[in-house]
């Protein structure tokens, strides 16, 4: 594969995986990114322009996708509403870009004969009790919870039917939650570090009991392009790094490691259909494809982006201030649960 298309490749984790790929191969990578708020041209500055393109359009764009994909020897497929709160507000833009921008793909590639690989999440398998012992694998049936979950499922859905019934090359990675360079400010572990930055104490839902599994971009973008160079056509795969956490326990890694009191947090009010715990089995990825993270220790991997974002305050800072004052719109209030006492100090067991 020397040519790649990789949608939403102006965002979070398309732009590390961009990043990534200039970086340790010589494939030439074009970007397909609407360019919506959680897009940013700056996430892919600095890249060799012989070798890289940026394409500004919507992957609904039936043409704009298939002149796209007729000039490329994979698709990469990362482009996504993603974030829960705002599919709370507003699903309608989530079934657009999650469900039928993912058949607008799906055709496409049906018709060139392309390779293709879905980005999805663990959100699709709904939540764990936070004392059980089992992780989501990849045999784990779909429970989704939000409409973003929901639609991701739906779009992981549509591409094993048409594998199944057109017998596309396309593999599926569903992954737990991202944390690096490049993630906007309204996500949980951005906002906290330049909540700190900025001298606003950082806010945790609930109680901050639920857990999530934790992974570097740098190290979600490897597992990706392991899947795509070595991938079983119609496999999924799920990508993990062993590194759950729960919220409260994040808050207090992020406080501490920028030189503050780890009780310096304020608890707000909990969103409606908080998932309690994800946790993802990557023995499949691993075994069958040889990967492993490179940020196995979270500690570290939370300390290298915490030093990205304080050097790159010229990136976020655009972002802030609409960010905050989306939550104070939606009701974001400041409370003492009634179960919580003193915060504590200690290091406990995450969004």
């Amino acid at each position: 594969m020397q040519r790649i298309l990789v949608t939403g490749g102006a965002g979070f984790i398309g732009s590390n995986f961009v990043h990534y790929v200039m970086e340790h191969t010589d494939c030439a990578v074009t970007v397909l990114d609407k360019l919506t708020y959680a897009g940013n041209r700056g996430s892919l500055a600095g890249l060799d322009a012989g070798r890289f393109s940026l394409v500004v359009g919507d992957i609904c764009d039936a043409a704009l996708v298939d002149s796209l994909v007729a000039g490329v020897d994979a698709v990469v497929h990362y482009a996504a509403e993603s974030h829960n709160d705002n599919s709370l507000a507003d699903p309608s833009p989530f079934v657009q870009t999650n469900l039928v921008g993912t058949f607008t793909l799906l055709e496409a590639v049906r018709r060139h004969g392309t390779r293709f690989h879905h980005i999805s999440t663990d959100e699709v398998y709904g939540d764990l009790a936070l004392d059980e012992p089992e992780r989501f694998t990849e045999a784990t049936a779909y429970n989704p919870s939000s409409p973003y979950s929901a639609t991701k499922a739906g779009s992981d859905l549509l591409v094993r039917a048409w594998v199944r019934s057109f017998g596309i090359n396309a593999t599926i990675s569903n992954c737990s939650n991202n944390y690096g360079p490049y993630q906007h400010v309204e996500k949980f572990i951005p906002r906290q570090i330049t909540n700190v930055i900025d001298g606003i104490r950082p806010r945790l839902y609930g109680a901050g009991v639920n857990v999530r599994d934790w992974i570097h971009a740098e190290d979600h973008s490897s597992a990706v392009l392991a899947i795509l160079q070595r991938g079983a056509a119609g496999e999924t795969y799920l990508i993990g790094a062993d590194g759950e956490h729960n919220n409260q326990d994040v808050i207090q890694r992020i406080l501490t490691a920028m030189g503050q009191d780890p009780g310096a947090y304020d608890h707000v009010t909990d969103r409606p259909g908080h998932d309690l715990r994800y946790a993802i089995d990557p023995t499949r990825l691993r075994t069958e494809l040889g990967w492993a993270p490179a940020y196995a220790d979270f500690d570290a991997g939370l300390a290298a982006t915490i030093a990205w974002y304080r050097e790159h305050e010229a990136w976020w800072r655009p972002q802030k201030a609409a960010t905050e004052a989306g939550y104070a719109r939606r009701g974001e209030q400041v409370r003492v649960p009634a179960s919580a006492g003193p915060a504590p100090s200690g290091r406990e067991g995450r969004p």
